[in-house]
């Protein structure tokens, strides 16, 4: 069938035109579907028929329909594709062009019930990829002008479908290597960040354990405060990495529930506390109250994040909370006043392990609270989106559903 495409010297220049524009569809296709349509529609200016249906053949031998059009004298729906099928098979057994016709031979009844069919095979290489089947109502027959015709039709689609499977080949390997990269990636930051704190707890307890040393009581207990910071450390880690896991596969259960946030962030100033002392924290409420369906748990667990990003990358900063409702969401912000985050940095600061470079190393992270928070809020349909300006400060701003608005809706809907 390749070699046909080539011997194009029997045609004429209305053919070669057709020919042509099909094959310069072949090589910009994108999208299967479409470029049979346009071949279809192109083919129909030099070669009559009413109904054309391509069958691919599988895996498990058989054949299955993969586009059909009816576009001409007696058409049947595009979904009744069964009268194809007999001659797609003997095709494909064949292996040869077949052309057959069904006469009722009385020629007072309907002609249109005469079918007249052309089926070709659909080859690329030694790769048989399937049928394409014409049929015409009512005549006149397929003649051998038109068999040359249809097998240039034919050759172009099959290079159409043997480019689609090669470019399918091509994702799919590409997506492959993409998730190998990324599992890579992913064991590497993960044995990385555990080994860091496990480090911390395997030396300061071996030094405790040493027979040779007599560490005195200060000693022994900055030791043990620091086991016990690098155990909550590595608790947190672990902790943040099935979430994070949950949270990407769906898996993570949420118990939805309406609730106040504006009392939640009332809340939320006392429960600062245990993040640092010295915090400064200001909750403004333009509005109030202000009802959303939410998990309170991972809700707080967003916030908590953000209160524990502004204590270790602003802590002189003043943290203002302002709440207020823009159209049907509530609009929550978290505003620091603190060293801000880098323009090349922002786009990336809620991708899984990212972490934006500190001048202080003191500074500790994983790289998933960011990921968690965003992850969390698209549960709850909502958004969190970040605004920084270097030596500004950085804030964050989050966009729930109201409750009151999507009832609204509910109700005027009912």
């Amino acid at each position: 069938m390749a070699d046909k495409i080539s011997e194009t010297e029997n045609l004429n220049a209305q053919e070669l035109d057709a020919i042509y524009a099909i094959s310069r569809v072949v090589t910009r296709a994108s999208e299967l579907d479409a470029s049979l349509d346009e071949i279809i529609g192109i083919a129909r200016t030099v070669f009559i028929f009413d109904n054309v249906v391509l069958y691919v053949h599988n895996q498990s031998e058989s054949i299955e329909p993969s586009y059909a059009r009816a576009i001409g004298r007696g058409r049947n729906s595009e979904t009744d594709l069964a009268w194809g099928e007999p001659i797609a098979k003997d095709v494909l057994s064949s292996r040869e062009i077949v052309v057959r016709q069904e006469i009722t031979g009385d020629f007072t009844k309907d002609r249109m019930k005469d079918r007249y069919f052309l089926g070709l095979p659909l080859i690329a290489g030694d790769q048989k990829i399937g049928a394409l089947v014409f049929v015409r109502y009512g005549g006149p027959q397929f003649t051998p002008e038109h068999t040359h015709i249809a097998e240039y039709i034919a050759g172009h689609i099959a290079q159409l479908y043997e480019h689609g499977n090669l470019v399918t080949q091509l994702s799919r390997l590409e997506a492959e290597r993409q998730l190998e990269r990324l599992q890579d990636d992913f064991v590497a930051t993960v044995s990385h960040e555990l080994r860091t704190p496990l480090g911390f707890i395997k030396g300061y307890a071996t030094s405790l354990l040493r027979e040779d040393a007599n560490w005195d009581e200060e000693t022994r207990r900055e030791f043990l405060l620091i086991i016990d910071e690098e155990t909550d450390r590595l608790k947190e880690l672990i902790d943040n990495l099935l979430d994070s896991s949950r949270l990407q596969s769906g898996t993570l259960r949420m118990e939805f529930q309406p609730m106040r946030i504006d009392t939640m962030l009332k809340e939320l100033k006392l429960r600062a506390r245990s993040f640092s002392e010295d915090l400064d924290i200001q909750v403004d409420q333009v509005v109030t109250p202000l009802k959303i369906e939410a998990d309170p748990t991972r809700l707080a667990q967003v916030f908590d994040n953000l209160i524990s990003n502004a204590t270790k990358y602003a802590p002189d900063s003043i943290l203002t909370i302002t709440l207020d409702s823009q159209d049907d969401h509530a609009h929550i912000t978290f505003s620091d006043q603190g060293p801000g985050i880098p323009t090349e940095d922002l786009p990336n600061i809620f991708t899984r392990f990212y972490r934006v470079p500190s001048r202080n190393k003191s500074v500790r992270g994983t790289g998933l609270g960011l990921f968690i928070c965003r992850q969390i809020i698209n549960a709850h349909q909502g958004e969190i989106t970040a605004v920084s300006k270097l030596g500004e400060g950085t804030t964050f701003h989050i966009y729930l559903p109201i409750l009151n608005h999507r009832s609204g809706e509910e109700n005027s809907k009912s």
